[in-house]
């Protein structure tokens, strides 16, 4: 007899609905898992076998033939053993198999029949209309993951036997529900707050306009100047996550298998800090199934690199192309995937190798030589991508003994929530969301320039040896700072303001 169940396999975050064909025949008794599965699918056959028979069902001793369609696309994980075992169990006449069709399954099967949760399982939920679901089944840890996406039934259960009851109305079952934008603001919450940051007026501020138009930055400056202090504090100033921003980081998190102990829903802006020891496949995703890395792990968050000129500069120049449009493209032999990547960058790093180049208590000891080697790290193309470089210096003796700290986050981050409203409003209709985010059009149309403006950034470009990409970036800073001042178009101040954060040119 021929049964067939439906599943889901993931190419990169994307689903694609899997059919699981189960064929139960005449012939000696064997079981064959075919259509291109990978080493975790082929070991599946032992574990239903096991579960089907320690849950007190008979495994047929048949020939019994599993097709994954489609066959040309590699089928990997433990998540098909839920789907292979409801497909032997209907083709052996044990299961109802008139319910089958309205049904996705997803699901890990230990020995004893029990149901361990997956990864992905968001990913395919978020996806379920366009892939005609409106029932999942899947492992009760896994239920509340998928029962965030509204318009979708999900049932979660323990144990093979509570599936196959239910399917066959021995067992009534009520779906999970969950409350995704209750969950969302309840989530919303920060610890670290700017007010724990003493001085530093002007790394406080390229935070600020960081934060309200989605800027890369750099901090330069002696060890114990507060660089990372300051980086950590950028999510607390952000905007809340919207309940769509929130579903498209939960869905990569979902992919990279980080949710089990992170609850339904990530709630809270990413930060993500990679050691400066890390891989390039591990920074931006890869292996020979791929996966996120960091910069996906890092989409509408923030990414931080510390000590930015110890990362190895080819790891570094694999950043290029997720700074400038926002996903990053893996390519394999088999098959090519596309991960989100619209992340914040903010890096730090000391100004020469000893870190006390410009310091005013402790002397630098290196010579010109190894300064020049220490920067050419940083490649010309990666820096113009950087749109804020500040020099962080050391705090004066009062400032550390000071009792009271800085501004607070709360009406920082008012402020940067009023100046992306402004930007929402300007690019509504449109795929940009942020200032730093516009493209040449969008440039020609919002940041127009007076005669006195011009002149002043005409200079800039002389003096500091501009590229066209750099002067673009100049250009949006200024956009934000006049967003921050609710100005509707840019004046002189503005573009001087964004001149001055090009730090790393002026020292070139």
């Amino acid at each position: 007899m021929l049964a067939r169940v439906w599943s889901a396999a993931l190419v990169g975050i994307d689903p694609i609905k899997v059919g699981t064909e189960v064929d139960v025949s005449g012939g000696l008794p064997a079981m064959a898992v075919v259509g291109l599965p990978d080493t975790a699918v082929q070991e599946s056959r032992e574990r239903v076998k096991a579960a089907i028979k320690n849950a007190g069902f008979a495994f047929p001793v048949r020939r019994v033939i599993v097709n994954l369609t489609p066959a040309d696309l590699r089928k990997e994980g433990p998540s098909f053993d839920l789907p292979i075992a409801i497909g032997v169990l209907a083709a052996s006449d044990q299961l109802d198999i008139t319910s089958l069709n309205d049904y996705l399954f997803l699901g890990e099967l230990s020995l004893d029949g029990s149901l361990r949760p997956v990864s992905g399982v968001l990913a395919i939920a978020a996806a379920a209309e366009a892939l005609g679901i409106t029932h999942l089944i899947v492992p009760a840890a896994n239920a509340q993951e998928a029962a965030v996406v509204e318009g979708l039934t999900v049932y979660g259960f323990e144990h093979l036997t509570h599936v196959v009851e239910f399917l066959n109305g021995g067992r009534s079952v009520t779906p999970m529900n969950v409350d995704g934008m209750a969950q969302l603001r309840e989530g919303y919450q920060y610890a670290l707050d700017l007010e724990d940051v003493k001085g530093q007026a002007l790394a406080r501020r390229a935070l600020e306009i960081a934060a309200a138009g989605g800027h890369n930055l750099v901090f330069v400056g002696p060890p114990g100047s507060g660089k990372t202090m300051l980086a950590r504090r950028l999510p607390g100033i952000l905007p809340p996550l919207s309940f769509a921003e929130a579903l498209e980081v939960t869905r990569v998190h979902s992919v990279a298998g980080l949710l089990r102990d992170r609850g339904t829903l990530v709630t809270q802006r990413p930060f993500r800090s990679p050691h400066h020891s890390a891989s390039g496949p591990s920074l931006v995703g890869g292996g020979s199934y791929p996966k996120p890395g960091e910069i996906s792990l890092a989409h509408r968050g923030v990414l931080f690199l510390d000590e930015l000129t110890e990362f190895k500069r080819d790891v570094l120049e694999f950043l290029r192309q997720p700074l400038e449009e926002g996903f990053v493209t893996i390519s394999r032999t088999r098959q090519t995937v596309q991960f989100p990547a619209l992340f914040t960058l903010v890096a730090s790093t000391n100004p020469c190798p000893c870190g006390y180049y410009g310091d005013t208590v402790n002397p630098c000891t290196c010579t010109p030589r190894q300064r020049e080697q220490y920067w050419a790290k940083l490649s010309g193309p990666l820096m113009d991508r950087i749109d804020l470089q500040v020099v962080v210096n050391r705090l004066k003796p009062e400032e550390i003994t000071r009792q009271q700290g800085g501004e607070p986050s709360e009406p920082v981050r008012s402020r940067v929530e009023k100046a992306r409203e402004l930007a929402i409003t300007r690019f509504r209709g449109t795929a940009t969301q942020c200032n730093a985010e516009m493209d040449s059009q969008q440039l020609q149309q919002w940041c127009a320039l007076d005669d006195s403006s011009r002149m002043l950034l005409e200079n800039a470009i002389r003096r500091l040896g501009l590229s066209a990409r750099g002067t673009d970036r100049i250009l949006k800073v200024a956009r934000t700072i006049a967003d921050l001042e609710g100005a509707t178009s840019m004046q002189t101040n503005h573009v001087a303001e964004a001149v001055q954060y090009r730090t790393i040119d002026r020292m070139s």
